[in-house]
């Protein structure tokens, strides 16, 4: 009796630890929503940092530039958490940008001084209200926790970009 007893503790035991893992396994699994959020944050992520290399090698003002070196070091490590939010989930993150965004930064990489100025600032702006909206809206879809996480400490850094960038505009 006492043997019967302590099979089915164990086995009673080994079911909930089966479940357990398998909950876990799961919790770490991206939905859609997880999954396309990281791709497209990754992706502007990426350009952001690889326009500031360009805005600090081809800019002339030094605001820009200044401001170049602080996307390059805020995306950078943004690009580093999201990379291994993106691991632990098995979601794995493109190697380069988009088409889209080579042809914007090939398009700039032609420009220096103030023609780089001007337009590096007008793709600042656009490309930080992209990312804003694009953080709001995916906050309510996402259901890792980590990235919910991630998108709460990136947002305010993203809205602050992005008004500095509408400052540097103003003050041409």
């Amino acid at each position: 009796m006492k043997t019967l007893a302590l099979i089915l503790s164990l086995g009673i035991a080994l079911a909930f630890s089966t479940a357990f893992a398998a909950d876990k396994e799961n919790a770490d699994k991206a939905s859609a929503p997880d999954t396309a959020f990281i791709m497209k944050a990754a992706d502007g992520g990426m350009t952001e940092v690889e326009l500031g290399k360009l805005a600090e090698k081809n800019g002339q003002r030094e605001d820009v530039k200044t401001f170049a070196n602080q996307m390059v070091k805020d995306h950078g490590k943004a690009n580093e958490n999201l990379k291994s939010i993106a691991s632990k989930m098995n979601v794995p993150l493109p190697e380069k940008v988009s088409e889209k965004h080579q042809a914007a930064i090939d398009k700039m990489s032609k420009m220096s001084g103030a023609e780089f100025d001007a337009q590096y600032v007008v793709r600042m702006i656009f490309e930080h209200e992209k990312t804003r909206i694009l953080f709001e809206n995916s906050r309510a879809h996402v259901s890792n926790e980590e990235l919910k996480k991630f998108i709460d400490e990136t947002l305010p850094v993203v809205k602050s970009h992005l008004e500095m960038a509408k400052k540097m505009q103003s003050t041409k």
